[in-house]
């Protein structure tokens, strides 16, 4: 399959809503996997894609079923920040390479006429550094050793999602921009944060904060949210950010 280009992206965004698929990890527990199924590992859903890739394949199919544009990779906790908490650390790139084969894979095999598209998910780690709990040059070599490993692998998107600091989330950019320089081209890049009941993230900044750490790196097409609240709660907050963004926004309730 092609990868898409960031001028088909945007224009396919001018004409329609990309409609994507529903959370990974509650579709995977829903299906009441056993510890053999995770290698051992219990509750890191990425060994999955080593141990027992079948399982993913039937989310990703039930979306494609169910006619959805976007399918995420089973990839949310792939950096070795994460993936060292179970003893996965050395299995960076092969966890992410066979998350986008089993993603590519579902589609060729959905038979259905349409285009759809693979967006590498990408978490935000167990580690906030603006608490400390990381250096930034840590989270970017993090960040680097799991993007390097999707673009091989052929996704389309790139999927920053589920963020809840701002440093974080520069150190995220900081690794796309480096990825991108090294390759000499870029995919699409999405942007989306969670926040807190107060409409702040998780560190306490608000949402005109987000956007102005975020305007710098010209290269994000779209921001919005993800988790937290049900789709009335988040319509004020979308309000608000429709009015700071000028690019297109994500709405993953």
């Amino acid at each position: 399959m092609a990868r898409l280009t960031v001028e088909e992206f945007n224009k396919i965004l001018k004409d329609r809503i990309l409609v994507y698929d529903g959370a990974m990890g509650t579709n995977l527990i829903a299906q009441q996997l056993k510890s053999e199924n995770y290698g051992g590992k219990d509750g890191c859903s990425e060994a999955l894609n080593l141990f027992c890739p079948e399982s993913v394949a039937k989310v990703h199919k039930s979306f494609l079923e169910a006619g959805c544009d976007v399918i995420e990779t089973n990839t949310f906790g792939g950096t070795r920040i994460t993936l060292k908490e179970y003893g996965l650390e050395d299995k960076v790139a092969e966890i992410n390479q066979k998350a986008v084969n089993i993603a590519k894979k579902a589609i060729e095999e959905s038979g259905q006429g349409k285009p759809r598209y693979i967006a590498g998910s990408i978490g935000p780690t167990s580690q906030l550094p603006s608490l400390g709990n990381i250096e930034f040059d840590d989270m970017v070599s993090a960040y680097s050793e799991q993007y390097e490993a999707l673009w091989n692998a052929g996704i389309d998107i790139l999927q920053i999602e589920t963020c809840q600091d701002i440093l974080q989330v520069k150190a995220a950019l900081y690794a796309a921009n480096k990825l991108f320089e090294k390759v000499g081209a870029r995919c699409p890049v999405v942007v989306s944060v969670t926040l807190e009941s107060s409409g702040n993230l998780l560190i306490g900044s608000d949402i005109s904060s987000v956007v102005a750490a975020i305007e710098p790196f010209d290269f994000v097409d779209v921001l919005g949210f993800n988790c937290s609240f049900g789709p009335d709660e988040m319509e004020r907050h979308v309000a608000t950010l429709s009015k700071l963004w000028s690019k297109s926004i994500l709405i993953m309730p």
